[in-house]
């Protein structure tokens, strides 16, 4: 499988090299070259079917044959050795818990496999790389655990100082060895800049790879999650609605490659906070990355979302032939508390702020006879201030968190992209 870089000025790479680069030389993120669908009658029995089962046929078609099938099958069974429920809400929602792995949030099905895929291409090298990482809340926890000890692999993840939510914060900040965080004087789309900005950097002496969702590695295993989720409602025989919280667009976009991949599902809504550059380009054709807003679904708290180009290029950039499939909604504060509410008046469960985004966008798009599943990306306790205070309840504190709450932050503070740089290089 080769890929392509989605700016067109850079030489097609295999798989490893685009694992390994994370960016093209170009600044264009890698894109497949062929997308070859699964077959009707694996998709139409589909719950015959291991999660592991589906999880190779779906992430093989994008491997090929760089990864032994016998490694490739040890990293599914290490990446997602944790539930994936569909719980339900109303009678025609559910929701796709994604919170049951070590760091609590769907991002470390991800990062797992990145980080095994990594550590099988560096298996006979002596060449360290460092995986640079910026995160607005539950990608550096993922990062950080999914490559804890990875033989020849640093880690060093960026956050904005303030803008993370005090569990989220620990958990990128106090686990060591080969981990490093550096605090950022900023916001989210600032620390994104500056990992961009350092891959094409000439004068930085290390090798630089990236464990955002601009990986290949990172993106395409959220694929995995749809289709776990319909492997649970399919013998519902309804049309299919996948309702995303969506901030820099990956899982999303994973969903959307699902559907290319023959998964029969409806349409996309995708669910945002106040940082609305997607919704308002569906309205008015014009695409305009603004600075990011503070709210409480924070790991959406994006203004320029990397991967939609991605999602552009799944529709051949044809804005008409995107919106007969995808939606995107843009919901404030104050409507995700009360939706939050809402759910827990109806259902008693407890939705995480971004869960509720979710939520709201399944209610805007209007279910007619349609299921609706929103994801719940990650564990309310992440963001215990916010969820106590709206619903007036305790929530438990799972035992993942119990392990990180008590230990010390570690964070080396910056402001600029230089200092950035006078790190990776001392």
């Amino acid at each position: 499988m080769n890929y392509y870089s989605l700016n067109h000025t850079s030489p097609k790479v295999s798989f490893e090299e685009a694992v390994v680069n994370g960016l093209a030389p170009d600044r264009g993120l890698y894109f497949p070259e062929n997308i070859t669908p699964l077959s009707k009658e694996f998709i139409d029995n589909i719950g015959e079917y291991s999660n592991e089962e589906i999880a190779y046929e779906a992430i093989q078609k994008f491997v090929g044959d760089e990864i032994p099938k016998d490694v490739l099958q040890k990293i599914i069974k290490e990446t997602i050795n944790f539930e994936f429920p569909v719980v339900p809400i109303e009678d025609n929602i559910g929701t796709l818990e994604l919170f049951h792995g070590p760091t609590m949030a769907f991002k470390d099905v991800g990062a797992r496999f990145m980080a095994r895929c990594l550590g099988y291409f560096n298996r006979d090298k002596n060449q360290q790389v460092t995986v640079l990482v910026a995160t607005s809340g539950d990608t550096g926890g993922a990062v950080a655990n999914g490559f804890l000890g990875v033989k020849g692999v640093d880690v060093v993840i960026l956050y904005p100082s303030g803008k993370v939510s005090d569990i989220q914060e620990k958990q990128l900040t106090t686990l060591g060895q080969n981990i490093k965080a550096l605090e950022v004087d900023g916001v989210f789309d600032d620390c994104q800049d500056m990992v961009k900005t350092a891959f094409l950097d000439a004068e930085i002496n290390r090798t630089l790879t990236s464990a955002n969702s601009i990986n290949v590695a990172r993106w395409l295993p959220q694929m995995f999650y749809f289709f776990f989720a319909y492997k649970q409602v399919y013998k519902q025989h309804k049309e299919f609605v996948f309702s995303v919280p969506s901030g820099n667009f990956g899982n999303i976009c994973a969903g959307i490659m699902a559907q290319k991949l023959g998964l029969p599902i409806k349409h996309f809504v995708a669910a945002t906070n106040v940082n609305d550059t997607v919704p308002n380009y569906l309205q008015s054709g014009d695409y305009q990355p603004k600075p990011s807003k503070a709210t409480i679904s924070n790991a959406m708290d994006v203004g320029n979302p990397s991967n939609f180009i991605r999602i552009q290029e799944l529709f051949n950039n044809n804005l008409e032939a995107l919106k007969t499939a995808f939606s995107s909604f843009s919901f404030s504060d104050d409507e995700t508390r009360e939706a939050m509410k809402n759910i827990y008046q109806t259902s008693t469960y407890i939705a995480d702020p971004h869960g509720a985004v979710g939520y709201l966008g399944l209610k805007e798009y209007g279910l007619q006879n349609e299921f609706g599943i929103f994801l719940e990306t990650a564990h309310p306790v992440k963001f215990l201030d916010v969820v106590e205070d709206v619903l007036e309840v305790t929530v438990e504190t799972p035992s993942q968190i119990v392990s990180v709450i008590d230990k010390q932050k570690k964070a080396i503070q910056i402001s600029s992209y230089q200092e950035l740089k006078d790190f990776l290089n001392a």
